[in-house]
Protein backbone atom coordinates (compact mmCIF):
# COMPACT_ATOMS: atom_id res chain seq x y z
CA UNK A 1 0.00 0.00 0.00
CA UNK A 2 1.47 3.29 -0.90
CA UNK A 3 2.07 5.63 1.77
CA UNK A 4 1.87 9.80 1.73
CA UNK A 5 5.37 11.11 0.80
CA UNK A 6 6.47 13.63 4.00
CA UNK A 7 6.34 17.41 2.62
CA UNK A 8 7.15 20.83 3.87
CA UNK A 9 3.05 21.08 4.27
CA UNK A 10 -0.11 18.87 3.64
CA UNK A 11 -2.15 21.34 1.27
CA UNK A 12 -5.14 19.05 2.52
CA UNK A 13 -3.77 19.54 6.51
CA UNK A 14 -5.57 22.89 8.87
CA UNK A 15 -3.35 25.71 8.70
CA UNK A 16 -2.47 27.08 12.00
CA UNK A 17 -1.12 31.22 11.70
CA UNK A 18 2.29 31.66 12.87
CA UNK A 19 3.86 34.53 12.84
CA UNK A 20 6.60 35.05 10.82
CA UNK A 21 10.06 36.77 12.02
CA UNK A 22 9.69 39.50 10.31
CA UNK A 23 6.46 40.12 11.52
CA UNK A 24 7.30 39.40 15.54
CA UNK A 25 10.46 41.59 14.46
CA UNK A 26 8.07 44.53 14.01
CA UNK A 27 5.85 44.16 16.63
CA UNK A 28 8.90 44.23 19.30
CA UNK A 29 10.43 47.62 17.09
CA UNK A 30 6.84 49.14 17.25
CA UNK A 31 6.14 48.13 21.19
CA UNK A 32 9.68 49.65 21.96
CA UNK A 33 9.29 52.69 20.17
CA UNK A 34 6.34 53.21 22.50
CA UNK A 35 7.60 52.32 25.40
CA UNK A 36 11.03 54.55 24.18
CA UNK A 37 9.24 57.69 24.12
CA UNK A 38 6.84 57.15 27.35
CA UNK A 39 10.03 57.08 29.30
CA UNK A 40 12.65 59.21 26.86
CA UNK A 41 9.97 61.84 25.35
CA UNK A 42 13.04 63.39 23.75
CA UNK A 43 14.01 60.09 21.77
CA UNK A 44 10.66 60.08 19.83
CA UNK A 45 13.05 60.89 16.44
CA UNK A 46 14.98 57.98 17.60
CA UNK A 47 11.72 56.07 17.45
CA UNK A 48 9.85 57.28 14.49
CA UNK A 49 12.93 56.49 12.14
CA UNK A 50 12.70 52.52 13.41
CA UNK A 51 9.20 52.58 13.15
CA UNK A 52 9.40 54.16 9.54
CA UNK A 53 12.48 51.10 8.70
CA UNK A 54 10.34 49.28 9.75
CA UNK A 55 6.96 49.63 7.86
CA UNK A 56 9.56 50.08 4.77
CA UNK A 57 10.95 47.09 5.25
CA UNK A 58 7.16 45.21 5.07
CA UNK A 59 6.18 47.29 2.05
CA UNK A 60 9.55 45.98 0.78
CA UNK A 61 8.54 42.22 1.49
CA UNK A 62 5.05 42.46 0.18
CA UNK A 63 6.58 44.00 -3.31
CA UNK A 64 8.28 41.07 -3.78
CA UNK A 65 6.14 38.23 -4.52
CA UNK A 66 8.18 35.36 -4.06
CA UNK A 67 9.31 36.60 -0.73
CA UNK A 68 8.99 34.51 2.64
CA UNK A 69 9.46 37.23 4.79
CA UNK A 70 5.53 37.71 5.69
CA UNK A 71 5.06 34.13 5.86
CA UNK A 72 5.19 30.89 3.82
CA UNK A 73 4.92 30.85 0.31
CA UNK A 74 5.25 27.85 -1.74
CA UNK A 75 7.90 28.82 -5.18
CA UNK A 76 9.47 25.50 -5.78
CA UNK A 77 7.23 21.83 -5.77
CA UNK A 78 8.54 19.65 -2.47
CA UNK A 79 12.16 18.16 -3.21
CA UNK A 80 10.46 14.41 -3.63
CA UNK A 81 8.35 16.03 -6.84
CA UNK A 82 11.30 17.30 -8.25
CA UNK A 83 12.64 13.94 -7.92
CA UNK A 84 10.24 12.52 -9.66
CA UNK A 85 11.04 15.44 -12.66
CA UNK A 86 7.52 17.15 -11.96
CA UNK A 87 7.06 20.76 -12.74
CA UNK A 88 3.69 22.88 -12.16
CA UNK A 89 1.92 24.87 -14.90
CA UNK A 90 0.14 27.49 -13.72
CA UNK A 91 -2.23 29.90 -15.38
CA UNK A 92 -3.68 32.99 -14.09
CA UNK A 93 -6.72 35.31 -14.32
CA UNK A 94 -9.03 33.32 -16.33
CA UNK A 95 -11.26 31.46 -17.21
CA UNK A 96 -11.37 33.66 -20.73
CA UNK A 97 -14.01 31.88 -23.23
CA UNK A 98 -12.04 32.89 -25.92
CA UNK A 99 -8.43 31.21 -24.41
CA UNK A 100 -9.04 28.81 -21.85
CA UNK A 101 -10.89 25.84 -24.22
CA UNK A 102 -7.63 26.24 -26.62
CA UNK A 103 -5.54 26.13 -23.65
CA UNK A 104 -7.47 22.91 -22.61
CA UNK A 105 -6.79 21.44 -25.73
CA UNK A 106 -3.30 22.27 -26.10
CA UNK A 107 -2.81 20.73 -22.56
CA UNK A 108 -4.90 17.42 -23.38
CA UNK A 109 -2.84 16.89 -26.69
CA UNK A 110 0.24 17.03 -24.42
CA UNK A 111 -1.34 15.14 -21.39
CA UNK A 112 -0.05 17.57 -19.34
CA UNK A 113 -2.10 18.55 -16.05
CA UNK A 114 -2.54 22.27 -14.86
CA UNK A 115 -3.61 24.14 -11.88
CA UNK A 116 -5.87 27.19 -12.54
CA UNK A 117 -5.75 29.96 -10.22
CA UNK A 118 -9.00 31.59 -11.31
CA UNK A 119 -10.80 34.65 -10.56
CA UNK A 120 -14.48 33.66 -8.94
CA UNK A 121 -16.87 35.56 -10.56
CA UNK A 122 -15.08 34.80 -13.38
CA UNK A 123 -15.64 31.37 -12.89
CA UNK A 124 -18.93 31.57 -11.70
CA UNK A 125 -20.27 33.12 -14.86
CA UNK A 126 -18.96 29.91 -16.73
CA UNK A 127 -19.84 26.73 -15.04
CA UNK A 128 -19.99 24.51 -18.60
CA UNK A 129 -16.61 25.67 -18.95
CA UNK A 130 -15.66 25.02 -15.22
CA UNK A 131 -16.56 21.60 -15.38
CA UNK A 132 -14.87 20.86 -18.40
CA UNK A 133 -11.58 22.08 -16.48
CA UNK A 134 -11.93 20.29 -13.43
CA UNK A 135 -13.14 16.84 -16.26
CA UNK A 136 -9.85 17.28 -17.85
CA UNK A 137 -8.03 16.61 -14.29
CA UNK A 138 -7.12 19.70 -14.21
CA UNK A 139 -7.10 22.15 -10.63
CA UNK A 140 -8.78 25.18 -9.91
CA UNK A 141 -7.76 27.33 -7.46
CA UNK A 142 -8.53 30.67 -5.52
CA UNK A 143 -7.47 34.66 -7.19
CA UNK A 144 -9.33 36.21 -5.74
CA UNK A 145 -13.33 36.82 -6.08
CA UNK A 146 -12.74 40.00 -8.41
CA UNK A 147 -9.32 40.39 -8.99
CA UNK A 148 -8.92 43.90 -7.61
CA UNK A 149 -5.60 45.74 -8.52
CA UNK A 150 -5.37 47.31 -5.19
CA UNK A 151 -5.58 44.05 -2.99
CA UNK A 152 -2.14 44.42 -1.29
CA UNK A 153 -3.52 47.82 -0.43
CA UNK A 154 -6.61 46.68 1.41
CA UNK A 155 -7.57 46.59 4.84
CA UNK A 156 -8.55 43.35 6.98
CA UNK A 157 -12.13 43.59 5.86
CA UNK A 158 -11.90 43.68 2.34
CA UNK A 159 -8.84 41.68 1.76
CA UNK A 160 -10.93 38.79 3.79
CA UNK A 161 -14.02 39.51 1.73
CA UNK A 162 -11.86 38.77 -1.70
CA UNK A 163 -10.36 35.61 -0.56
CA UNK A 164 -13.56 34.39 1.66
CA UNK A 165 -16.02 34.88 -1.84
CA UNK A 166 -13.03 33.50 -4.43
CA UNK A 167 -13.21 30.37 -1.95
CA UNK A 168 -17.45 30.13 -2.41
CA UNK A 169 -17.17 30.91 -5.79
CA UNK A 170 -14.94 28.35 -6.59
CA UNK A 171 -16.51 25.92 -4.58
CA UNK A 172 -20.24 26.36 -5.52
CA UNK A 173 -19.20 26.87 -9.10
CA UNK A 174 -16.80 22.99 -8.98
CA UNK A 175 -17.67 21.51 -5.92
CA UNK A 176 -14.10 21.47 -4.70
CA UNK A 177 -12.90 23.70 -1.83
CA UNK A 178 -9.31 25.52 -3.36
CA UNK A 179 -6.28 24.62 -1.19
CA UNK A 180 -4.08 27.23 -2.85
CA UNK A 181 -4.22 30.98 -2.83
CA UNK A 182 -2.02 33.56 -5.03
CA UNK A 183 -2.31 36.94 -5.02
CA UNK A 184 -3.22 39.92 -7.13
CA UNK A 185 0.22 40.39 -9.38
CA UNK A 186 2.00 38.37 -6.53
CA UNK A 187 1.71 41.94 -4.26
CA UNK A 188 0.44 41.31 -0.65
CA UNK A 189 0.46 42.95 2.91
CA UNK A 190 1.21 41.67 6.47
CA UNK A 191 -2.72 40.56 6.63
CA UNK A 192 -2.61 37.98 3.92
CA UNK A 193 -1.15 35.43 5.40
CA UNK A 194 -3.21 35.12 9.15
CA UNK A 195 -6.60 35.38 6.38
CA UNK A 196 -5.67 32.52 4.03
CA UNK A 197 -4.60 30.48 7.13
CA UNK A 198 -8.32 31.08 8.21
CA UNK A 199 -9.19 29.93 4.75
CA UNK A 200 -6.79 26.92 5.30
CA UNK A 201 -4.93 28.34 1.96
CA UNK A 202 -1.36 27.96 1.12
CA UNK A 203 0.24 31.18 -0.64
CA UNK A 204 1.57 30.36 -4.03
CA UNK A 205 3.88 31.97 -5.69
CA UNK A 206 6.24 30.72 -8.74
CA UNK A 207 9.52 29.34 -9.67
CA UNK A 208 9.81 31.99 -12.68
CA UNK A 209 7.30 33.67 -15.01
CA UNK A 210 6.80 34.55 -18.80
CA UNK A 211 4.84 38.23 -18.09
CA UNK A 212 2.89 36.57 -20.69
CA UNK A 213 0.24 39.49 -19.53
CA UNK A 214 2.14 42.50 -20.86
CA UNK A 215 5.07 40.95 -23.01
CA UNK A 216 3.62 40.81 -27.05
CA UNK A 217 6.83 39.17 -27.87
CA UNK A 218 6.47 35.17 -27.56
CA UNK A 219 10.30 34.33 -27.71
CA UNK A 220 10.93 36.54 -24.71
CA UNK A 221 7.94 34.62 -22.60
CA UNK A 222 9.60 31.17 -23.94
CA UNK A 223 13.69 32.16 -22.68
CA UNK A 224 11.77 33.66 -19.22
CA UNK A 225 10.15 30.23 -18.58
CA UNK A 226 12.47 27.90 -19.75
CA UNK A 227 15.93 30.01 -18.92
CA UNK A 228 17.72 27.43 -16.19
CA UNK A 229 14.10 25.29 -16.17
CA UNK A 230 14.44 22.69 -14.11
CA UNK A 231 12.38 19.77 -12.34
CA UNK A 232 10.48 21.31 -9.47
CA UNK A 233 9.63 24.89 -10.87
CA UNK A 234 5.89 26.28 -10.69
CA UNK A 235 5.96 28.32 -14.02
CA UNK A 236 3.32 31.27 -14.66
CA UNK A 237 0.98 31.90 -17.85
CA UNK A 238 -1.95 33.46 -17.93
CA UNK A 239 -5.24 32.51 -19.83
CA UNK A 240 -6.77 35.78 -18.64
CA UNK A 241 -5.48 39.47 -19.28
CA UNK A 242 -3.32 37.45 -22.00
CA UNK A 243 -1.04 40.04 -24.17
CA UNK A 244 -1.53 39.70 -27.63
CA UNK A 245 1.06 39.54 -30.41
CA UNK A 246 1.38 41.66 -33.28
CA UNK A 247 -0.61 39.30 -35.30
CA UNK A 248 -3.26 39.50 -32.41
CA UNK A 249 -2.68 35.68 -31.29
CA UNK A 250 -3.19 35.57 -27.65
CA UNK A 251 0.42 35.26 -26.57
CA UNK A 252 0.05 31.96 -23.98
CA UNK A 253 -1.30 30.19 -26.87
CA UNK A 254 1.53 30.60 -28.95
CA UNK A 255 4.25 29.70 -26.02
CA UNK A 256 2.61 27.15 -24.69
CA UNK A 257 2.91 24.42 -27.50
CA UNK A 258 6.41 25.18 -27.80
CA UNK A 259 6.89 25.10 -24.03
CA UNK A 260 5.10 21.93 -23.70
CA UNK A 261 7.08 20.73 -26.06
CA UNK A 262 10.26 21.42 -24.63
CA UNK A 263 9.11 20.06 -21.00
CA UNK A 264 8.77 16.52 -22.73
CA UNK A 265 12.28 16.76 -24.20
CA UNK A 266 13.85 17.86 -21.04
CA UNK A 267 11.95 14.81 -19.67
CA UNK A 268 9.89 16.98 -17.25
CA UNK A 269 6.00 15.77 -16.30
CA UNK A 270 3.38 19.25 -15.89
CA UNK A 271 0.93 17.68 -12.33
CA UNK A 272 -1.38 19.72 -10.58
CA UNK A 273 -0.01 21.14 -7.42
CA UNK A 274 -2.10 19.13 -5.41
CA UNK A 275 -0.64 16.01 -7.03
CA UNK A 276 2.65 17.30 -6.56
CA UNK A 277 2.48 17.59 -2.95
CA UNK A 278 0.54 14.66 -2.17
CA UNK A 279 1.47 11.50 -4.27
CA UNK A 280 4.06 8.78 -3.44
CA UNK A 281 7.71 9.08 -3.38
CA UNK A 282 9.76 6.47 -5.76
CA UNK A 283 11.37 4.99 -2.34
CA UNK A 284 7.93 4.61 -0.54
CA UNK A 285 6.24 3.40 -3.82
CA UNK A 286 8.39 0.85 -3.63
CA UNK A 287 8.31 -0.10 -0.24
CA UNK A 288 4.50 -0.36 -0.25
CA UNK A 289 4.46 -2.52 -3.35
CA UNK A 290 7.21 -4.99 -1.48
CA UNK A 291 4.30 -5.04 1.46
Amino acid sequence: MFTRAVCSFDCDAPRRWSPSTLLRGSALVHVGAALGVAAWPASWPLALGLVVANQALLLLAGLLPRCRWLGPNLTRLPAFAAERGEVALTFDDGPDPAITPRVLDLLEDAGARATFFCVGQALARQPELAREMVRRGHLIENHTASHPLAFSAYGWRRMAAEIADGQRLIEQTTGRTPRFFRAVAGLRNPLLDPLLARQGLRLTAWTRRGYDACCRDPERVLRRLTHRLAAGDILLLHDGHAARTAQGEPVVLAVLPRLLAELKARGLRPVTLAAACQTATPATALAGAAA
